[in-house]
């Protein structure tokens, strides 16, 4: 996917945290260690850094959820940050947005933190970010 693809898809799926640039995009697929799994419809962008990997954002079209790709963008996700070196996986998520937390309880996530009044929108109460990880040698 190209970064104005990412960004489009971002655009439509998130409202927390703010849906990021194509210049963003662009930015954090130039980093080493830093990959995308998905297509049009779904994609998830990952880093690595030595044997610990972060879940960047996963993002689903709104047209296309629950079909499952969220679900087969995060197995990609650790498919391939196992293979770069990762032995732990790493995400945060707004504490109010149970879909998300549901896929990531279901996908062996378990809460290891809280940064509490993290995500901050306009005309609204900031919202925590739940910090979870996941054991990604565990089968």
């Amino acid at each position: 996917m190209t970064p104005e693809a990412m960004a489009h898809l971002h655009a439509g799926a998130m409202t927390l945290p703010r849906p990021w640039s194509a210049a963003e995009f662009a930015a954090l697929l130039a980093t080493p260690g830093t990959f995308a799994i998905g297509d049009s419809r779904a994609f998830a962008l990952g880093r690595v850094i030595l044997d610990e990997a972060e879940l960047l954002t996963l993002a689903t079209a709104p047209q296309q959820r629950r079909k499952g790709l969220a679900r087969t963008c995060l197995a990609g996700f650790h498919a391939r940050a196992l293979s770069l070196g990762a032995t732990r996986a790493f995400l945060e998520v707004s504490a109010d947005n149970t879909a998300a937390r549901a896929l990531y309880d279901g996908a062996g996530y378990r809460q290891s933190g809280l940064r509490p009044r993290y995500y901050r929108q306009d005309g609204a109460p900031p919202v925590d970010a739940v910090v979870m990880a996941r054991d990604l040698t565990a089968a």
